[in-house]
């Protein structure tokens, strides 16, 4: 490589037209190289565009689409899995069929989508809605009765084909804020029916306008194992259309000019990067990258297709480290050995990472490509130095990622199964001596090292737990920052079980103290003018596992928002004295009522 050319970001500005296009290309080897680019990749992203049935479903609102979210958007453990349409910053926005069909299933659940429905559509697809309020006045009174026939409001209904028909634009429910959202939004999704993965329904024609292309910040190099080998962020700057790497904020790795030196013969890429639409602030994900060196095609990702079941290797996929430390989302354009997701495609035998064993400078380009087709470029240039890898530590256990592992100790033992690992890693164990706790505190490896499944801990403990608190015993788990707990089964060898998902630090407790549940109510006695009765329930030491209204000694539903509990008055609450006692249980057994007198 001529060390003496002349630095991207220096080169002059035309104007280049591609059918289909509005983008400028630098003159020069920039401008060869963008052409060549989207020659190479445009008519590939306009055949996933158009594999799909264009303008076939309608804007579910009746507002124009703008969006807060889109599909493959990192969220904490899962992919976005659809579009969450802004509702003007309000509930109650009428939502429509998006095409012919019938509802397939009706969900309702305190968390997750909330109250969401489906429409099963004759060309193959189903598409979904969700954190609504009320359904249309038949499918509502349908719920209702279902609800009141099981006695629990979280109910999943499948629905036959004649039971709710609905054509393109019909009135199906209204917009709202339930479940797991944070602000009113109408969360839309066009799944394939057979496999039920979600797709990106941006790629359907649904009318919206985006002109923005994606934005780099960052590239973020990776010279080993990403769990061991610290990562290097290097900044990025925007010269016309081209993204170029200019500083870093690891004083130990200059950028000197476009150039970083890295000290791997694999090396992986990162990027920190967010997409933006027209009339949003929201940030946003974008659609493909595409990695070359020296202008040939290395490696892709297309966010597209992702189903439920893949969805949790998002921690894979995202530098989880990183995002538990930094608060930084850093999407990895290389696969994790232990990841299996399906939306990487690359040559060399490193799983999309860079090749350098040549040892020689190396230009590097990623192609960024939004859902409507709005192209950035990232170049930078590559200096291999490679450095002879560390020994191997000698304080840990290794852990493979490709097999079952299993740790035992004095007070602690676990096994973690094959799909548990995204990488290998040399696990490390400290107990800590806590004379307060029904147990040492044992720190198994650390918090930000995802794990993919469930795993049984089982803890010993450190004092004698007399028989009337064997079902009190809880794990108690923390990451540094916050606590939170789950409920234990003693083994016949005097162990405690828990289910747990996360390494971090674990102890044990008893919990003995029952949920408080407070009334929201202004006026306790006098309930003529409420809409709804309300509770607000916490529990100190694990979760809420049971709740229920009893009206005048009958079952009446109640909803689960978050830590809220609330019934809205239906007929089964007419006009009169009432008396109603509303229970909650936690995950140990630990019990509270509170009685509530009124008149309505």
């Amino acid at each position: 490589m001529d060390r003496q050319r002349t630095s991207p970001f220096r080169a002059g500005v035309s104007t280049a037209t591609f059918p289909g296009t509005q983008y400028r290309f630098f003159c020069g080897r920039i401008g060869v190289l963008l052409a060549f680019l989207f020659i190479a990749t445009g008519s590939m992203a306009q055949q996933a565009a158009t594999a799909y049935p264009q303008n076939y479903f309608r804007n579910p609102l009746d507002i124009p689409i703008f969006l807060a979210g889109n599909f493959g958007e990192c969220r904490p453990g899962h992919f976005h899995s659809g579009m969450d349409i802004k509702t003007l910053g309000k509930e109650g926005q009428p939502v429509h069929a998006a095409a012919d069909g019938y509802i397939s299933r009706i969900k309702m659940e305190p968390g997750g989508f909330g109250h969401a429905l489906y429409i099963t559509h004759p060309n193959g697809y189903t598409t979904l809605y969700a954190h609504l309020n009320d359904f249309a006045p038949a499918m509502q009174k349908y719920v209702e009765k279902e609800q009141y026939a099981k006695k629990r409001w979280d109910v999943d209904l499948p629905l036959s084909p004649t039971q709710f028909p609905v054509k393109k634009g019909q009135l199906i429910a209204w917009s709202g804020n339930t479940g797991g959202s944070t602000a009113p939004h109408l969360h839309f999704e066009i799944r394939d029916t057979k496999t039920e993965h979600p797709l990106n329904a941006e790629l359907f024609g649904l009318p919206l306008t985006d002109n923005i292309a994606p934005v780099p910040t960052e590239v973020v190099l990776y010279k080993g194992n990403v769990y061991v080998s610290k990562p290097l962020f290097v900044g990025l700057e925007k010269y016309g259309e081209v993204y170029t790497a200019v500083k870093t904020d690891d004083s130990t790795s200059p950028v000197k000019s476009d150039t970083i030196t890295v000290t791997s013969a694999a090396t992986g890429v990162g990027i920190v990067v967010n997409d933006f639409m027209d009339g949003s602030e929201n940030t946003l994900a974008f659609h493909t990258a595409k990695v070359f060196m020296d202008d040939q095609y290395q490696s892709q990702i297309t966010l597209d297709n992702i189903g439920y079941d893949e969805s949790r290797y998002v921690n894979a996929y995202e530098d989880y480290a990183t995002k538990q430390l930094r608060n930084k989302t850093v999407q990895l354009l290389f696969q994790l050995p232990g990841n299996k997701l399906n939306i990487f495609t690359y040559l060399n035998p490193y799983r999309g990472r860079l090749d350098l064993t040549d040892k020689k400078v190396h230009k590097i380009s990623i192609l960024l490509t939004d859902d409507k087709e709005n192209a950035s470029t990232i170049i930078f240039y590559v200096n291999p130095s490679i450095i002879p890898p560390k020994e191997p530590e000698s304080d840990c256990t290794e852990f493979t990622y490709s097999k079952p592992n299993v740790y035992k100790s004095e007070h602690v033992t676990f096994s973690l199964d094959e799909r548990e690992l995204y990488d290998d890693i040399c696990f490390k164990f400290r107990a800590e001596n806590a004379p307060d706790k029904c147990s040492d505190k044992f720190h198994l490896h650390f918090p930000f090292v995802p794990l993919h499944h469930y795993f049984s801990l089982k803890m010993k403990p450190n004092r004698i737990i007399s028989p009337d608190l064997y079902t009190k015993v809880a794990a108690i788990y923390s990451d540094g920052k916050d606590e939170s707990g789950n409920a234990t089964l003693q083994t016949d060898d005097g162990w405690y079980e828990a289910a747990v998902r996360k390494f971090g630090t674990y102890w044990l407790a008893i919990d003995t103290i029952p949920p408080v549940i407070a009334s929201l109510q202004r006026n306790n006695s006098n309930m003529a003018k409420a809409k709804q009765i309300t509770f607000e329930v916490k529990d100190d030491m694990t979760s809420v596992r049971k709740y229920g209204g009893y009206l005048d000694g009958k079952w009446i539903c109640f909803e689960q928002h978050s830590d809220l509990y609330f019934y809205k008055f239906d007929a089964h609450c007419p006009a009169g004295k009432h008396k109603l006692v509303f229970e909650a249980e936690d995950e140990n057994g630990n019990k509270n009522s509170f009685e509530l007198r009124f008149t309505r």
